[in-house]
């Protein structure tokens, strides 16, 4: 029988990799691919010469039955997205329930995730976190945030550096303009940076539309209420 790999992969620099998930993807006999151009690049660089397959979120309700049907015949499959870890605001969880609903091997391997650096970079509490990954595009995103106004973790979100700008707004009228909060983008890149502040000074240095890469946003929780005194 064979087995199913979840292998991060970097989310900048590419020597951010492991040994072990170069061994892994060198001895697969299929790698999984969100984008195989990108991805390309990894395994070229590493020489790494299994076959690439595409598997991205417009595709993978109809091909992770043939792909356990390989598994179960004996093949090793590694799934990789195009940074990170896979099934974390990445394609993988529908692949997996379906392996283990089948009684396949499946192991995720430690790595790469672009939330943790950002969040402990952020000089935010991360004893206690929530990660809310994407927020909805359009309809729902208001909604999505006023859910969370009385929320007392530290909050970590994904966003596009388009809708930076609109976020950090919505987040500043909601959790308030004082809320203290971090921007970090293009982690482990050349150009990686991390912007602390409050989220109103946060949408006012991001507002003309500047930010590219990919963007983490963390967000102080709400405070706790203070306890009576006995």
């Amino acid at each position: 029988m064979g087995k199913l790999f979840l292998v991060p992969t970097p989310v900048g620099n590419l020597r951010d990799i492991t040994l072990r998930a170069l061994d892994v993807l060198g001895s697969s006999d299929i790698i999984l691919a969100e984008d195989t151009r990108q991805s390309g690049i990894l395994l070229k660089h590493y020489n790494i010469k299994a076959r690439l397959w595409s598997h991205h979120k417009f595709n993978e309700h109809g091909s992770v039955e043939s792909i356990a049907e390989m598994i179960g015949e004996g093949k090793t499959v590694s799934l990789i997205s195009d940074a990170g870890t896979p099934g974390i605001s990445d394609p993988g969880y529908l692949l997996v329930r379906k392996c283990l609903d089948k009684g396949l091997e499946v192991e995720s391997l430690p790595g790469p995730t672009a939330l943790i650096p950002a969040l402990v970079d952020s000089g935010l509490p991360c004893d206690r976190f929530c990660f809310e990954g994407f927020l909805p595009q359009k309809k729902g995103k208001m909604k999505k945030i006023s859910s969370l106004s009385g929320e007392t973790r530290t909050m970590v979100f994904y966003e596009s550096p388009y809708r930076l700008a609109g976020t950090l707004l919505m987040m500043s009228e909601v959790f308030g303009s004082d809320r203290e909060a971090s921007v970090s983008r293009e982690i482990s890149k050349v150009h990686a940076e991390t912007v602390r502040g409050t989220l109103a000074t946060l949408h006012e240095f991001y507002s003309p539309g500047q930010a590219k890469g990919e963007i983490v946003i963390v967000v102080a929780g709400a405070p706790g209420k203070k306890r009576d005194k006995v």
